[in-house]
């Protein structure tokens, strides 16, 4: 006797995905948590070489101690902080070589948007990036270092989307949060000439000069790069 075997088949098409899940609303916790502790290093609130205290970060975060750990693990892989057996978890101190290599990156990235910038700006555009300088020599002025540090990388932001790539903004926003940690250190020293080279730059981005407009930006990154390394006084 011959048997039937009874078999179920998938009769999808071999090119077709299963269904599509919804995405989880909302933002889960942990990430909450990984977004907001990046923002206290980069802001400073959370300080290179400081000890964090898993307890003591969820009290003050309002949550539970395992997105902490979690954040923390992310973190350090991230390059944020450093993890060290028997010790606990320490916000990282950049190094000299660190800082090298993330201008060295800005910087490409500022001379392409600069130069893309000056053939696309609008004159709305320019408008705009004065009045954003306008505001930055505000800061400077009234010593308020947090807010000219937000404010420059504002100008910069604004630079990236005026260059008309989406792909060179998204980089500069991702390279922009870590330059963003570094320059704190520098924006006293940076703060009136650092206004001045932005609005050269702008000068040049109204002129439609690309070629001008890259070379201020690129040295912009350098006498960034000289600060950060002058000797403490």
């Amino acid at each position: 006797m011959a048997w039937e075997i009874s078999m179920t088949v998938d009769t999808a098409p071999a090119d077709e995905v299963g269904p599509i899940r919804p995405v989880e609303r909302p933002v889960p916790l942990r990430q909450s948590v990984y977004e907001a502790m990046v923002e206290l290093v980069v802001a400073g609130r959370l300080r290179p070489g400081q000890h964090l205290v898993e307890t003591e970060l969820a009290r003050q975060l309002g949550v539970s101690r395992q997105p902490v750990r979690e954040a923390l693990h992310r973190l350090e892989a991230e390059g944020w902080v450093d993890l060290r057996p028997n010790q606990g978890a320490f916000v990282h101190v950049p190094t000299d070589q660190e800082v090298d290599q993330l201008l060295d990156v800005r910087e490409l990235l500022e001379v392409e948007t600069a130069r893309l910038a000056a053939r696309a700006a609008t004159s709305e555009q320019v408008a705009r990036l004065r009045v954003i300088c306008h505001e930055g020599e505000a800061a400077v002025e009234a010593g308020d270092t947090a807010r000219f540090v937000t404010v420059n990388n504002h100008f910069h932001a604004e630079l990236a989307r005026m260059a008309g790539n989406a792909v060179l903004a998204e980089l500069t926003e991702i390279v922009g949060r870590r330059v963003r940690w570094y320059y704190r250190l520098v924006a006293p020293l940076r703060g009136h000439e650092s206004c001045a080279e932005h609005l050269d730059l702008v000068e040049a981005i109204e002129c439609g000069d690309g070629e001008r407009a890259a070379l201020i930006a690129g040295k912009h990154t350098e006498r960034t790069r000289t600060a950060y390394h002058r000797p403490a006084s």
